[in-house]
């Protein structure tokens, strides 16, 4: 794959300048889209603000409300965010607009180490900051740590290349180790850096000086639990069985089969189906539309053979060898994790994120190389096409609303959020505090109503009745509405719920009266308040 370039010494000031311009520019193009409202706001997102809201009065969960695979510091950063500009949905895609930036800004040091030149390294940076609809939605809609998983990922891929030199000293492993302790902690999904990072600098050190090596994974050890300390100290409380469940997909066990070959089968189908075409950006990834059709044939033909090019076993495009073995451990670790495990089952496209950043920096290669094989205006134009496309198919994407970017893969469960606010008002003028709802109504009107409404997800939004306790995420709530002496109901675009709702409160002797509120459907002034359980919606 080419011979190794020599090492740069220092941070060149183009590398920063290139940073720099690239992470402004992502920041702008986040920017438009805000201003364009192309985000709809749901649970996942409002639970991070709730997180956040929390901390800041005192109460600092270890994870993620409901998932002990999700660390909470994308909540603890809102929460700093919320202190300085206030609690806001806004506030929270600052956050996550910022941490894409760095992530931008890494991509490029990336590239630069990859050996590519400048015109490749204003390729990968260009190519990062306007990038694909799915990478776009997942690192400004916050659902608890995606932004941060690709901004420690490249800083891990970073620090084990300064690793890789002779004079690497036992500290700065035992700080590489604390960074990936870290990590893991933030998101497991960061394994997919860590492992193959680890592997390789075991097998560069074993080769080096193989008196050193244990002393060296005995300190990433060390380092490692440190940065992962939170994890640890909950895992020594609570269990690491429920931790290793966790972290191999136990939250949608359900949604593979029981077989697992046939489990395999359907992963891999999902991932060759449903993977490229995302990570192109040929479709969104809640649906199957086609994106900036007139450009779509040149940007699939780029990225196939930028592809094609960085593996290329003798003329790869990225120069460096070390860096392309990591970014193709990455996609090895990725795809196995995604075909072996439950996670697979999930085709959204957020589990392809770490392969979107590393298809940047081949696209940049490929820059390089057809800037080098032929005339300059050639790779401006190549360059300027993909681009174009990306940016064509965000704003496609953004301006048709319903749905707008959004992360609801449910057609079914979609809402109008400009409509939360009227729902509010109604509650409150009618004196309905408490009750229940979905999952997906739930947290967004906690969070807005700064938990003056308080309505727990005990209803399913499936049409088949599936629901699952995982639902109820904070258990806080709960109580709150059994304390009540009153409660509504709260649903959507649910007629078959609805239905049943009224057999069961008709069966049950109470009387309530109904309304439709911009798309909700609310059961209020209930003759006497009344669980869903006792209605036979969900179990005891």
């Amino acid at each position: 794959m080419g011979m190794e370039p020599a090492k740069p010494k220092g941070l060149p000031s183009g590398l920063l300048k290139i940073a720099a311009i690239c992470a402004l520019i992502s920041l702008a193009f986040k920017a438009v889209l805000l201003a364009l409202e192309a985000f709809p706001f749901y649970s996942d997102e409002a639970i991070v603000g709730l997180m956040a809201r929390h901390i800041l009065s005192g109460r600092w969960p270890t994870f993620f409300y409901g998932q002990a695979y999700l660390g909470s510091t994308d909540a603890a950063l809102v929460a700093g965010a919320f202190a300085i500009g206030g609690e806001s949905v806004l506030v929270i895609r600052i956050v996550q607009a910022l941490l894409y930036a760095g992530t931008v800004a890494t991509t490029v040091a990336l590239a630069l180490r990859a050996g590519l030149g400048t015109w490749g390294t204003w390729g990968a940076g260009l190519l990062a900051a306007i990038p694909v609809v799915n990478t776009t939605l997942y690192t400004t809609v916050s659902i608890g740590g995606y932004g941060e998983a690709l901004l420690l990922g490249n800083l891990l891929l970073l620090a084990t290349i300064a690793l890789d030199d002779e004079r690497a000293s036992t500290l700065g492993f035992a700080a590489w180790g604390a960074l990936a302790g870290f990590a893991f902690w933030t998101f497991g999904l960061t394994l997919v850096y860590s492992l193959p990072s680890s592997a390789f600098l075991l097998a560069r050190w074993a080769r080096r000086e193989p008196r050193g090596v244990f002393l060296r994974a005995g300190a990433v050890i060390a380092g490692g639990i440190l940065g992962a300390a939170p994890l640890v100290v909950w895992g020594l409380g609570n269990g690491f069985d429920v931790l290793i469940r966790e972290l191999t997909g136990s939250a949608i066990a359900g949604a593979s089969s029981a077989d697992f070959g046939a489990a395999v089968i359907s992963h891999g189908l999902n991932l060759l189906l449903f993977g490229p075409t995302v990570l192109f950006g040929a479709r969104p990834p809640w649906e199957a539309t086609l994106l900036a059709i007139p450009l779509l044939p040149f940007a699939i033909a780029f990225w196939i053979l930028a592809i094609v090019r960085a593996l290329h076993p003798h003329r790869s495009t990225v120069k460096a060898p070390r860096v392309g073995r990591l970014l193709a451990g990455v996609a090895f670790v990725l795809i196995i994790g995604f075909l072996f495990t439950p996670f697979g089952a999930d085709p959204s496209g957020r589990y392809f994120l770490p392969l979107s950043m590393a298809l940047t920096i081949v696209g940049g290669a490929l820059i390089d190389e057809i800037q080098s094989r032929t005339r300059p205006a050639w790779a401006v134009a190549a360059l300027a096409i993909v681009l174009a496309f990306s940016a064509w198919g965000n704003l496609q994407t953004a301006l048709r609303r319903p749905p707008g970017i959004t992360t609801q893969f449910d057609a079914a469960a979609r809402r109008d959020t400009a409509s939360d606010s009227r729902l509010m008002a109604f509650l409150g003028d009618i004196g309905e505090t408490r009750g229940y709802t979905t999952y997906w109504i739930s947290y967004p009107l906690a969070f807005l109503s700064r938990e003056t409404l308080v309505f727990v997800p005990r209803l399913p939004y499936h049409s088949d009745f599936r629901y699952t306790s995982r639902d109820d995420r904070y258990p806080g709530y709960g109580p709150l509405v059994l304390a009540s002496p009153r409660v509504a109901y709260i649903t959507s675009a649910q007629p078959w719920l609805e239905a049943y709702l009224r057999e069961a409160f008709a069966s049950e002797g109470v009387t309530f009266r109904e309304s439709e509120v911009g798309g909700y459907h609310v059961f209020h002034d209930l003759s006497r308040a009344v669980a869903p359980e006792t209605l036979g919606i969900v179990e005891r």
